[in-house]
C-alpha cells in the first residue's frame, strides 16, 4: 500500500475540537478529503479549505481509500464505524479504517476482526496532546494493528504528530492511551492543589510557575493547562465528560486486569463532582473549581 498527498483519498469523520484541526493539517499536506460531522456547522471551515462533505459515515467510505474517525464516546464510535450507515458498510476490500478516538482497547479489536472479514484494514491510533498539540501538529500517537499498513500511513501520521509510536496488534494503542490517562489524572490533581495552595499562601502563581515549571515538579499539565487555571480560563482543550469517560474506561480494564488503582478512582470522583455541578463541557483543567469549592476559595476572585 502506497500512501500519497494528491492521489490517496482521505476521509474523516469527526470535526470538533481535536478533528478539525488534524483534517487541516491532511488537507495542506496536499490529501482531497471527504469529511462527515453530525453537526454539519462544524465542517464549514474545513469545506471552505476544500474538503467535500459527505452525508453519512458510510458515504465517507465510500468516496475515501483511508478513513480517519475521532469522535466522543465508544458508542459513536460503534455508530460511525459498525452501524448500517457507518464506515465499514462503505468500504470495500483494501481500504483503510483508522479510529483515533479515545475507545475501548476491546472495541478495538472488535473493529479489526470486523473489517478483516472485508478485508479492510483497522487500526486504532488514539492520541495525547489535547487541542494545542492538535492545532501545532505535536500530537502524541499511540498505535495498534498491522504495522505494515501503520508504516504505509507515514505521510498521514507525520502532519498531524510528532511522537508517532507502534504499539503493537489490534487495541495496543487503546491500551497505552489508558496509560496515559492514569497520568494524567492524578497529575491533575497535584496541579490544582497546588494552585489553591499557592494562591492561599499569598503568592503571584506566574512567578511560582516559573520556578517549578522547568524542574521536577514540571509536566505538559503544569506548562499549559496551569496559566489558564491562573487566567480563568475553563474553556476545553478536553472535555470534562470526555476525560470521566476515558477513566471509566481505564477502570474497567484494570478491574478485568486485577489491578487496584486507587488513585484513578479518586480523580475519577472528583471530576464526576465536577461534572454534577455543571462543567461537564469545560476543560479538564476546570478541576481546580471543584477543588476550590471543598475549601471555600472563590478562584475568581483570586485571579482578578
Amino acid at each position: 500500500m502506497q500512501i500519497e498527498p494528491g492521489k490517496t483519498r482521505i476521509g474523516w469523520i469527526g470535526t470538533g475540537v481535536m478533528g478539525s484541526s488534524m483534517c487541516g493539517h491532511l488537507l495542506r499536506a496536499g490529501f482531497q478529503a471527504t469529511i462527515f460531522n453530525r453537526s454539519s456547522e462544524k465542517t464549514r471551515a474545513l469545506v471552505e479549505a476544500g474538503a467535500n462533505l459527505a452525508s453519512s459515515p458510510r458515504q465517507v467510505a465510500e468516496e475515501s481509500d483511508v478513513v480517519f474517525s475521532i469522535v466522543g464516546f465508544p458508542h459513536d464510535v460503534r455508530e460511525v464505524v459498525l452501524g448500517n450507515d457507518g464506515a465499514l458498510a462503505g468500504a470495500t476490500a483494501g481500504k483503510v479504517l483508522v479510529d483515533m478516538t479515545t475507545s475501548q482497547p476491546s472495541l478495538a479489536e472488535e473493529i479489526y476482526q470486523q473489517a478483516k472479514l472485508k478485508g479492510v484494514h483497522a487500526i486504532d491510533a488514539p492520541v495525547s496532546g489535547g487541542d494545542i498539540g492538535a492545532r501545532e501538529a505535536r500530537l502524541s500517537i499511540m498505535i495498534g494493528g498491522d504495522r505494515e499498513i501503520v508504516d504505509a500511513l507515514a505521510p498521514c501520521w507525520n502532519a498531524m504528530g510528532k511522537t508517532i509510536v507502534y504499539q503493537g496488534e489490534a487495541g495496543a494503542g487503546q491500551h497505552t492511551k489508558m496509560v496515559n490517562q492514569v497520568l494524567i489524572a492524578t497529575n491533575m490533581i497535584g496541579v490544582c492543589e497546588a494552585l489553591l495552595y499557592g494562591y492561599r499562601a499569598g503568592l503571584d502563581l506566574n512567578t511560582v510557575l516559573q520556578s517549578v515549571s522547568s524542574g521536577a515538579a514540571g509536566s505538559w499539565s503544569l506548562s499549559n493547562l496551569a496559566p489558564r487555571c491562573i487566567r480563568g480560563d475553563f474553556a476545553p482543550g478536553f472535555f470534562v465528560e470526555h476525560f470521566i469517560k476515558d477513566m471509566g474506561i481505564a477502570l474497567q480494564e484494570s478491574e478485568r486486569m486485577g489491578l487496584a488503582l486507587p488513585g484513578l478512582a479518586l480523580a475519577k470522583q472528583l471530576y464526576l463532582s465536577l461534572a454534577a455541578h455543571g462543567h461537564s463541557k469545560s476543560g479538564t483543567q476546570a478541576l481546580l473549581l471543584a477543588l476550590a469549592n471543598m475549601s471555600n476559595v472563590s478562584w475568581k476572585a483570586g485571579t482578578e
